[in-house]
């Protein structure tokens, strides 16, 4: 049983993401003795064994039962009461009450509740997927992210609360939405950012912004982190300047290196060539997903790892993009090479529940592989 279970794991999405996972664990290496007395390369070694030890233990478990409404229901409950008490109890990091402290590690809710929002996604558009052209369910669905996006917004943390929307908005499109709803959605989505931005947005929130519009306005402040996480990238040059050789990094110019602006650290380190070749890596790992999303046995958990694509790319997206300065910087980790457990084994248990999908999905014969959806 084992054996046969070990063989639906797809290996080539492992063999993908480790690289990704080491060039994380070097940059943050390579700066920990100088940037701070926390042994950021230590405890995150620590995550990342968990992480893995998560992804091969969910591969076993059967999760056909997160079919249920009233599984999902609970969870999403649950989730949504402790971003609800995170509000009133949680810990302040960087103006923002994402974590709860429990004294060894930190946790944060929002990690799990984007998770649980595809879960809950995948199962609303599977079993509509007949009258999905039917335009209430933008708002019903919208709803299930309203929730979460509002609790998150209240914290405030506004990274957080893109990647919500992003996911939403990605499922929503996958799900088989005419191109007139696809419009509105649009609409609805400008409306909602000018109704926060008028209502919700702190004035720092709304000061990075600006600073994404204009990052050289104020270098000095609010344009400070993009201005020298732009550096460290541009200063990589083509080959970068080599192992523990960042300066920025390491002379503390650059901000939170081990986990926001992990990205830039490496650049800089590695250049052109080896943020090329990560950036590779995601997209052989964006792959990998949507193949086993391809192969799922029922529209619950195709859409399931649509999800999960999206949430990747949504990650990536917003991390990157602020690293080099064409989004605003909101304190999004990147996947599997920020420093972090909570985001590393959100990630690697949505890895494994893909995984353990596999075990009850379609077998393709060899004959169909030239013509399977989503590539070979």
């Amino acid at each position: 049983m084992a054996e046969k279970a070990l063989k639906r794991i797809d290996w080539l999405l492992v063999f993908f993401i480790i690289p990704i996972v080491v060039a994380g664990l070097v940059t943050m290496k390579s700066f920990t003795p100088l940037q701070s007395s926390v042994d950021f390369f230590g405890k995150q070694v620590i995550w990342v064994v968990l992480s893995f030890a998560v992804f091969f233990i969910f591969s076993f478990v059967d999760f056909r039962f997160l079919k249920r409404t009233n599984v999902l229901v609970a969870l999403f409950l649950s989730l949504s009461f402790l971003l609800v008490i995170l509000i009133v109890l949680g810990h302040i990091s960087h103006g923002a009450k994402s974590w709860f402290n429990l004294g060894l590690f930190s946790f944060q809710p929002v990690d799990v509740m984007k998770l649980v929002l595809v879960l809950v996604l995948a199962k609303y558009f599977s079993r509509r997927h007949v009258e999905i052209r039917n335009f209430k369910h933008i708002f019903i669905s919208g709803f299930y992210a309203f929730v979460p996006l509002v609790l998150v917004l209240l914290q405030p943390d506004l990274g957080s609360a893109m990647v919500v929307f992003f996911i939403w908005l990605g499922m929503v499109m996958v799900s088989g939405i005419s191109k007139v709803h696809l419009f509105a959605v649009f609409a609805v989505g400008i409306l909602v950012f000018v109704s926060l931005w008028f209502v919700a947005f702190k004035p720092y929130q709304k000061a990075r912004i600006y600073s994404f519009i204009n990052p050289l306005a104020d270098i000095h402040k609010t344009g400070y982190n993009v201005f020298q996480s732009t550096i460290a990238v541009g200063s990589g040059e083509l080959v970068g300047k080599g192992l523990g050789f960042g300066t920025q990094s390491r002379l503390k110019f650059l901000p939170v290196p081990q986990s926001d602006f992990i990205f830039a650290a490496f650049a800089e380190e590695w250049g052109f060539v080896g943020c090329a070749l990560i950036l590779i890596l995601y997209c052989l790992v964006i792959w990998r997903i949507l193949r086993s999303a391809s192969l799922g046995a029922s529209n619950f958990e195709i859409l399931f790892g649509m999800g999960m694509a999206i949430y990747f790319m949504s990650h990536i997206l917003v991390n990157v993009g602020m690293n080099i300065g064409i989004m605003p910087v909101t304190g999004i980790p990147l996947p599997f090479m920020s420093y972090g457990g909570s985001h590393l084994l959100t990630e690697f248990a949505g890895l494994g529940i893909l995984m353990s999908m596999r075990k009850y999905g379609r077998v393709l014969h060899k004959d169909d592989t030239t013509n399977e959806f989503f590539g070979v």
